[in-house]
């Protein structure tokens, strides 16, 4: 009975490995760029079907409606829509993915919410990019489980972040010498949550 239990359960965590090994793959694929879309319908087009394929939504410049149905997109000519929010809720974007914002020059707004592979190579990715250091002024990073202060402290490059709200991030502690490079910043306002604190400027 011992040996029909041992195998029953090494038989479901081989099943729920598997699960776990096909959903990461699947997701890798999603964040496939392809460079020769980029250049057929444009940067902004291209990064658009990039996070609706990966469960995140957009916004477009001028328009207040939330895009997130892939088959839904506006179509008219290329060029005429530009990503100016991008709400990456509960998405399986990764870092392999990150090219697609290379050539976006409207974004304003992104956030980060419960996004289980966003890292700090992925905050320093999208903060080395130079078109979203003069455009992004205000970000959210929450639920993050695996970002940390060294990707934190990689904002300070989005020379226009003007509001940048933290919460809920167990990798990061708040390190004074290295937030001291975000908050010596006067115009920023920056917002860190805690569970017992609420939030409170630092």
């Amino acid at each position: 009975m011992r040996l029909l239990s041992k195998a029953v359960q090494c038989a479901v965590s081989q099943r729920e490995w598997s699960r776990r090994h096909f959903w990461g793959w699947l997701n890798a694929v999603f964040n496939k760029v392809d460079y020769e879309r980029i250049k057929a319908v444009g940067p902004d087009r291209a990064a658009a079907e990039w996070l609706l394929r990966c469960g995140a939504k957009v916004r477009f410049q001028g328009f207040d409606r939330w895009h997130h149905d892939y088959n839904g997109l506006p179509t008219g000519p290329l060029g005429r829509y530009k990503i100016q929010a991008i709400d990456a809720t509960e998405s399986c974007i990764m870092y392999r993915g990150f090219d697609h914002l290379d050539g976006l020059k409207h974004v304003e707004e992104i956030k980060f919410n419960k996004c289980i592979y966003i890292e700090d190579t992925c905050l320093e990715r999208l903060s080395s990019i130079e078109n979203l250091q003069e455009s992004v002024y205000m970000m959210e990073v929450v639920s993050c489980g695996n970002v940390t202060d060294k990707g934190i402290v990689t904002l300070h490059k989005l020379r226009n972040l003007e509001y940048l709200f933290l919460s809920d991030l167990p990798g990061n502690q708040r390190q004074t010498d290295d937030m001291h490079r975000l908050t010596s910043i006067p115009r920023h306002t920056f917002m860190w949550e805690t569970k017992n604190q609420g939030a409170t400027r630092i």
